[in-house]
Order: C-alpha cells, then structure tokens, then sequence
C-alpha cells in the first residue's frame, strides 16, 4: 500500500467517509504526491445529471421561501462543521491535489472564512428604497432568489471554489448542483458527505427546514459538466478553469438567456520599481510565483523589474529558488509539491523550450525527486531571463515558470507592458513612490481585476470580490457584493395615494 493510500484511509475514518458505494471504473483519482491511484468512481450518466439537476430546482421552490437568516444558519453550522473537520480535510486537499500541508489547511479555512461571511449577509440581502417623482407612491428595489446555481470547479482549489460559491447560493436561496474536476473527485465527495451531515443534523432541530437536494454532486468528465451548462433549469453557471473552457461555457449559457460567472486564466505579472523594498519583493515574488507549484490562477508568472534594480533582485531570486525544499507536500520543510499530473509536467516543459528558442535563459525547471514515485511529476521552479516579453509569455503555462524581462523607463512604460496580454487577472506593483502606485491603482493603471501594492499577486482574501477582466472572464465571486450574481433584482413601486399619475407627465385619459 502506497503512502498516500494509507493517507486517504486515515481521512476517511477521520471523516467518517464510506468511498465503497461510489466505486466504479469511469473516473480515477490518484495523488500527485507518489502517483499512487487512490480510487476509481463511478461516473454520473447525463440522465442521472438531468434527475439531480430536477431534483435541486424542486428543492430551491421550497428554500426559496426559507427566510434568510434560517439559510444563513445552515451555512454557520456548515462552518462549524468544517472546523471541527478542518485538519482531515485540509489533508486530504494534500493528498489528492498535492498542496503543502499549510496551503491544504489553509483552503480549508478560506471555506470557514466565506462561511462567517454569508452568515453575515443573510441579514444583509437588501435593496434600495428609491425616491418617486411621483405623489403618493413609493419606489424600491428588492432581491430574489435565481433557482439552481451550476459549480464547475478546478483542481487547483478542489474545495474552496466551490464554497465561495454554494456558501453564497445557499443563503440566497438557490439550490447548488457541483460538477467538480475529475482530477480530484474525492475532496468533492468529502465536501458533500459534512454538508449533508450538517443537513440532517440541522433537519433534526428544524423538521424539514432544507428540503432534500439543495446540493448535489456530479461526478464525471466533460459530457456531465455539458447537461449543467445546457440545462434551461440552471440559470447561474460558475465556472472555473482555462479559457478554452470559459469559451465554450459562456456561449453556451449566453445562448439560453443564462448567466455565467467565469473565473478563468491569469498571466500575472508585477513591477519592480527602484524605489521598491527589494527583500520584501523577493519574499513576495517567491511566494506568488512558487506556491502551490506555480498551479494557482493567480501564480505571479511575468516579472517586470526596472533594468537600475534588476541584477540585484534576479541574484537573490536564483539564490532562493535554488534552496526551496521541492518534496512530499506532507513532510515539514516542504514549500514546493507536485505538479499534478504528466501533462502539466509536459507542457511546463514545452514552455521553457519555446522560452529559450524566443532568446530566454533558463535557470531550473528540471525534474527533481523522481524517487517519490515514476509517476509523480516533482520540478525545480524556473526563471526564465526573457530579452523582450515574446510569444510564450502571453500565454499561461500552470506551472512554476517566472518569465523576467526588465524596462528602463517609467512606471507608465512598465504597465504599458504588463497590460500588453489576452488576460487580466491579477496584478502588483512594489514601490515606495506613491505617485507610482496611485498611478497603477488609476483608471490608467493596471488592467486587472486584483490590483496590489508592496504585497504579491496570490492569496487574496474573501472580503474582497475575486475575478479578472479580458480572457479572466469578468466574473466576480467571494465577498464584497458579489452576492448580486446569485440573485435577481425586481425594482417594485406602490401607489398609497387615490390618484394614479403617470411618470414623465404622461397624460393617459380614459
């Protein structure tokens, strides 16, 4: 038995989870950490996915009408739930996705977080009282629930993802149908299995206050994730993963009348000016660009440092990245696991030979610890020395590669170049100027939806909306208002007077 097949074991008794009725031969979970199969599950039929889906929108008919703060305190129980089970979860987001051990506990608590914030806002799902031009006549906005609320997540954020979303849907009063990657099937059904722990413990309290298939899980491949973008019973699709997907996905849900919240790929880059905090930088770019394998949508992967500076910072960045601990995510020390399959290794690989062809020089990248398994894919992180930003650089390789290229003008020349890609996600600039960072927070400034100063592109937090703009999607999940995206507005207006005037001086009499 393989190490991380004794791991998931141990998570599952701490989870109580029963995997044997979910076996099958359609979906194979295996850890990037040793290469070890884990599992193998059954996948959801289209029809099956259809009877869940119909079985979520007869749910939301009734939670719809559950007042607020009853939904907001399913969501605080579900909280709970995920504290009392934090360190088994967060291990398991190790196990199959390969994270370090602090970034697997540290999902989980992202999930906990957004929790306390939907509790939060369902007390706060409010609307506007607008005045009437109108005599006698009072003018509001108030917000109602959608229906069900489609979950596409990725492997990169296994859990996380999915709670940003549902804990919202949740309190909003719509229903939630998960459609998770199939690289990591098992964190999802864990999720699922302390969901409905909650439920039924909460129904026991509450007889009937969450009606059966408020959520539901998918499990399979692309067909499955097709029946919840075409269903017309699904009007909110969340959909998180590459652009090519994000394509396809929102001119499916377009062409129904659908609304899609699209989370899809980031180029990230930071600027360096001379006035920068240089260590605090090279702590920052370590941490955005090697963190969890270079595998988040927010991995810093351009960086764009003034050519006065540049020696300097790049000499420190070699010395770093050349004493990382790459290794089994789980052994203390570790601060760079897995990549997360073959393919993400191949096309890392790709990237930096397309980099030296366009004149880059690369330092690292190479395939390390090939003694934790011949189908475990750990790697050097790389720098990449770029001449110029080229070809290879506007597109986003989901591995640890920092593409450097230096500029030798002003601060509006560098964001002139971090702008110049198809994507818009995430940003930073370090700086001491503040004419320089006011600059790059300005409608001038930075492109992207996440827009940091004196701190790194990654590890954003929920009280803040999450997303990007250009081939990012535009979508917003998490906090601030992004709970507008799982509701419809009505704008209402009532007459207590005995008169009936018409808006604009109209004149209508009959």
């Amino acid at each position: 038995m393989s190490t991380s097949t004794t791991r998931l074991n141990e998570i599952c008794k701490q989870l109580a989870l029963d995997l044997k009725p979910l076996s099958g031969n359609d979906i194979t979970s295996r850890s990037p950490a040793d290469g070890a199969t884990l599992a193998t599950l059954k996948a959801h039929s289209a029809e099956q996915a259809s009877a869940a889906i119909q079985a979520a929108h007869n749910a939301y008919l009734q939670w719809r009408t559950v007042p607020a703060p009853v939904r907001g305190e399913l969501v605080r129980r579900f909280g709970q739930t995920l504290r009392q089970h934090k360190a088994a979860l967060g291990a398991l987001v190790s196990v199959e996705a390969g994270k370090i051990t602090s970034e697997g506990l540290g999902e989980v608590q992202e999930m906990i977080d957004i929790c306390d914030f939907a509790v939060g806002l369902s007390r706060q799902l409010h609307g506007l009282t607008i005045a009437s031009e109108r005599p006698g006549h009072r003018m509001m906005e108030t917000w109602h629930p959608m229906g069900v609320v489609g979950i596409i997540s990725a492997f990169n954020f296994p859990v996380a993802v999915w709670c940003w979303n549902s804990a919202l849907a949740l309190v909003c009063g719509d229903a939630v149908v998960w459609k998770p990657s199939e690289k990591t099937p098992l964190t999802a059904v864990a999720c699922q299995h302390l969901l409905e722990k909650t439920i039924a413990e909460f129904n026991q309290e509450q007889p009937g206050a969450v009606p059966a298939g408020i959520s539901q899980l998918l499990i399979g491949a692309r067909d499955v994730g097709e029946v919840l973008v075409d269903s017309p019973l699904v009007p909110i699709v969340s959909a998180t993963g590459s652009t090519r997907m994000g394509r396809q996905v929102g001119v499916k849900v377009a062409e129904r009348f659908g609304r899609s919240i699209l989370e899809l790929g980031g180029n990230n880059a930071m600027i360096v000016t001379p006035s920068a905090d240089l260590e605090l930088a090279a702590r920052a770019i370590t941490f955005a660009a090697v963190g969890t394998a270079g595998q988040r949508c927010t991995t810093l992967r351009r960086l764009i440092v003034h050519k006065s500076i540049a020696d300097q910072l790049v000499a420190r960045l070699e010395k770093i990245y050349g004493s990382v601990t790459v290794g089994d995510p789980m052994t203390d020390g570790t601060l760079v696991g897995p990549l997360i399959d073959k393919a993400s290794f191949d096309g890392m690989q790709a990237a930096l030979a397309q980099a030296k062809a366009e004149g880059g020089t690369v330092i690292g990248g190479q395939r390390e610890r090939e003694d934790l398994g011949a189908d475990a894919y750990y790697v050097r992180p790389a720098l990449v020395k770029m001449p110029a930003q080229s070809k290879v650089m506007e597109h986003e390789t989901f591995a640890p590669i920092l593409y450097i290229v230096t500029y030798d003008g002003s601060a509006e020349d560098a964001i002139a170049l971090q702008n110049a890609v198809p994507q818009g996600l995430s940003s930073a600039i370090f700086t001491s100027d503040l004419r320089d960072a006011e600059r790059f927070m300005s409608p001038a400034g930075s492109d992207c939806g996440i827009a940091n100063v004196n701190i790194g592109t990654s590890g954003a937090e929920i009280g803040g909306a999450f997303g990007g703009e250009k081939e990012t999607g535009g979508g917003r999940e998490s906090g601030s208002d992004a709970w507008k995206g799982y509701m419809r507005r009505a704008t209402n207006t009532i007459n207590y007077s005995g008169a009936l005037p018409l808006a604009q001086g109209v004149r209508f009499d009959v």
